[in-house]
């Protein structure tokens, strides 16, 4: 809905009239690659499991939830602190519903000051810190989607802003940024009393060191994780963040009463009991992500370097959306991001990928003809 469609007696927020809800279309197709998901659905068993659980949780449906979700944290910490050889605890993990319930709360504690951002980079960041109300500032990257770690350090310096974000890898991009410079962007944000906030939504697609090994040396350091994407568990909607105890304890002046249901921490307790499993699957879309890289470097395509299980690509004459509506045509559903000269598909199963391939070859091979 456009801002002239608003009728006249709705107080809408006006600075809320130009925006447009945030999403991805939803059509039908039989390769759905254009949302991130991991396309292999739990198991039999699991599945099971979690019905299992939330019968239990189910019979006290009457009472309230965990307010704390304890267990479900100390859960998530023990999974952290098997990844990444920490010890966080319980009182350093905060759960929501979705990272983007961990990103609007983090705006809604400390946004007093502006943002800061460098996009291309995950759409709902500026979205949320315009729906909260926070100045979002954006930094830009260079040509190659890279960070210029140097124009970045100024900006901290220059804009002061109480949230610095850095998403690693990057999305849409799929590129990452070193721990070494995380130290320094973290450096740069305690100089002028901030945080920086590192998503990690993808990060288990990675071959780098998480930056939750950086948090106790620097305090106002915010690693943001999702179960959406390697966990397979988009549909439960749980994500969470990593800090230390002071900022943990901040999220709870800001969230709603008993935000996180009964049945999200049964599921999302389960799912952590079987990610041996899960988290299984992980290394077969590392290894197809490489596979399709490949194959699109034989239809003369470029893809931009990616740790995540997506692939932005570009090296195509045709109009992005016209190539996006060609694909669809033929059954493949893929990303516009509105990044010129380029798109971005999610790694699918083999069956989806392959499918993705050899629909792009035959435009190519139409358009060249």
């Amino acid at each position: 809905m456009s801002s002239k469609e608003w009728p006249n007696w709705l107080p809408l927020r006006q600075d809320l009239r130009e925006l447009s809800p945030y999403g991805a279309p939803q059509v039908p197709a039989a390769a759905t690659l254009n949302t991130n998901e991991n396309p292999y659905a739990p198991s039999a068993e699991l599945a099971k499991a979690i019905a299992d659980r939330t019968y239990q949780v189910a019979l006290n449906l009457n009472r309230y939830p965990d307010r704390d979700a304890q267990t479900l944290r100390k859960g998530l910490a023990n999974f952290i602190n098997g990844l990444s050889n920490t010890s966080f605890g319980a009182d350093q993990i905060w759960a929501a519903n979705g990272s983007n319930e961990i990103i609007q709360s983090l705006f809604m504690a400390f946004g007093d000051r502006p943002a800061l951002g460098f996009t291309p980079s995950y759409s709902m960041h500026p979205l949320i810190a315009k729906v909260i109300g926070v100045n979002w500032q954006d930094g830009g990257r260079r040509a190659d989607f890279s960070l210029d770690l140097v124009k970045a350090l100024n900006e901290i310096a220059t804009v002061k802003p109480a949230l610095t974000f850095i998403t690693t890898p990057n999305n849409p991009t799929g590129t990452t940024v070193t721990l070494d410079e995380i130290s320094l962007l973290a450096q740069a944000a305690a100089q002028i009393n901030g945080l920086l906030i590192v998503d990690e939504a993808y990060a288990e697609f990675s071959d780098l060191p998480s930056a939750v090994t950086l948090i106790n040396e620097y305090p106002n350091l915010v690693v943001i994780r999702t179960m959406s994407k390697a966990f397979a568990f988009a549909g439960a909607r749980l994500g969470y963040l990593i800090a230390n105890q002071e900022l943990v304890s901040a999220m709870f002046l800001v969230r709603l009463p008993y935000h996180l249901s009964s049945l999200t921490q049964a599921a999302a307790e389960v799912a952590l009991e079987f990610q041996g499993e899960l988290l299984g699957n992980v290394s077969t879309l590392i290894d197809s992500r490489k596979s399709v890289i490949s194959e699109l470097e034989k239809l003369g395509i470029q893809a931009v370097p990616s740790q995540s299980n997506f692939i932005l690509f570009t090296g195509f004459s045709h109009d992005p959306a016209q190539l996006w509506r060609q694909l669809l045509d033929r059954g493949v559903l893929i990303r516009d991001v509105g990044l010129l000269g380029h798109l971005r598909m999610t790694i699918g199963n083999e069956a989806e990928n392959q499918k993705f391939i050899a629909a792009l070859q035959e435009i190519l091979n139409g358009e060249s003809q």
